[in-house]
């Protein structure tokens, strides 16, 4: 199994009375989704299943991509790694999964998977990484993208 972690690109600050899941990109979170977007196209597997936190900011960091992709309230803002792992049914599913979700649950779940235990690791706004599974339960990483670095 394949699993690739992106989170969402920069996203305006929180407005007062505004609902967390209503916040949208910046002008330059829309510029790094579209720059992860194009190297994305250029390696993901045609067949990969593409899973979304509800908030607006994910839903449009994933756009670019223009591909069909699940919108899955398990992994909202606040959501722990296990809800995330159990969503794609790590280490066991099949093939390709990329979920677009929030920090810190993002580096939790990488720390668990490759470390075998949940570490603070910082995970940059729109940032990539892609951690494969052979079955075993600790993963290896296979890439590791940044918008800064295209």
């Amino acid at each position: 199994m394949d699993l690739l972690l992106w989170r969402h690109a920069e996203a305006e600050d929180a407005r007062a009375g505004q609902d967390d899941l209503d916040r949208e990109l910046t002008p330059k979170g829309q510029e790094q989704a579209a720059r992860m977007a194009a190297w994305l196209a250029g390696v993901l597997p045609d067949d990969a299943r593409l899973i979304v936190s509800p908030a607006r900011r994910t839903v449009q960091t994933v756009q670019p991509l223009a591909r069909r992709f699940e919108v899955l309230d398990a992994i909202a803002p606040g959501a722990g790694p296990r809800d995330l792992v159990e969503a794609v049914g790590w280490p066991r599913a099949e093939g390709t999964v990329l979920v677009v979700g929030h920090q810190p649950t993002m580096g939790a779940v990488a720390s668990a998977l490759m470390a075998g235990r949940q570490l603070p690791w910082h995970f940059a706004k729109a940032g990539i990484w892609w951690l494969r599974s052979d079955g075993d339960r600790l993963a290896t990483l296979v890439a590791m993208r940044s918008p800064r670095y295209p």
